[in-house]
């Protein structure tokens, strides 16, 4: 039973990761509601998504050692956040509340890198991480512009879950930064180095786990 565990041990990781992607992704849609605060909402959920991609997306790219792997990955993502976003129905949500794919080039970025560099992790590591944590909180934003207006949203379903201090609010002067976008990006390509990095360092981890 332990070696059966000790070799699932991979694909396990994978699954968790790809899975609180997903959780994470629903719980970012929610930062259109909180209008007040949706610049700072979205640098945060940014770099959390990007984050989560990066080391997931690594893990699995140097566990296979096959180019295309992180894009596949983001494809499961993307997946998993289609179905999971049927749940808004019994909400009375439209289904075309978030659901654009956005890790998907940010995935292909990752997987031309590793392609490119001959399967060079340390070029799989600083090229890479760089090039998703800049990418994604664009991609994102491509996300933010596609989806219907937050207020007419907020205000015709109204969540019944929703505590009084977060109820919709017409948007302030004041905003997080200028340009989210550019802070996500900055803080994304910083974070994303190290993620990567533990990523192909958890493969080895897991390997030598496996084989003790």
């Amino acid at each position: 039973v332990m070696v059966w565990l000790r070799r699932c041990t991979h694909y396990l990781f994978i699954v968790v990761v790809a899975v609180n992607s997903t959780l994470l992704t629903i719980n970012a849609g929610d930062y259109i509601f909180y209008t007040d605060w949706a610049w700072t909402s979205y640098v945060i959920f940014s770099i959390s998504q990007t984050l989560m991609l990066v080391v997931g997306a690594t893990y699995y790219l140097t566990f296979t050692g096959v180019p295309g792997t992180t894009t596949y990955y983001c494809l499961i993502m993307t997946v998993y956040t289609w179905v999971a976003k049927g749940a808004w129905f019994a909400l009375g949500y439209p289904y075309d509340f978030i659901v654009t794919p956005v890790w998907l080039p940010s995935g292909m970025l990752l997987d031309l890198v590793y392609w490119a560099t001959k399967k060079n992790k340390h070029s799989l590591i600083l090229f890479g991480g760089v090039l998703v944590g800049m990418s994604l909180p664009l991609f994102n934003m491509v996300n933010l512009i596609t989806v219907a207006d937050p207020l007419e949203t907020a205000f015709k379903y109204p969540r019944p879950t929703l505590p009084p201090y977060m109820t919709p609010i017409e948007p302030q002067v004041g905003k997080f930064y200028n340009s989210p976008v550019a802070l996500g990006a900055g803080a994304g390509a910083v974070l994303s180095v190290t993620m990567a990095a533990l990523g192909c360092k958890l493969n080895t981890w897991t390997y030598r786990w496996m084989a003790a």
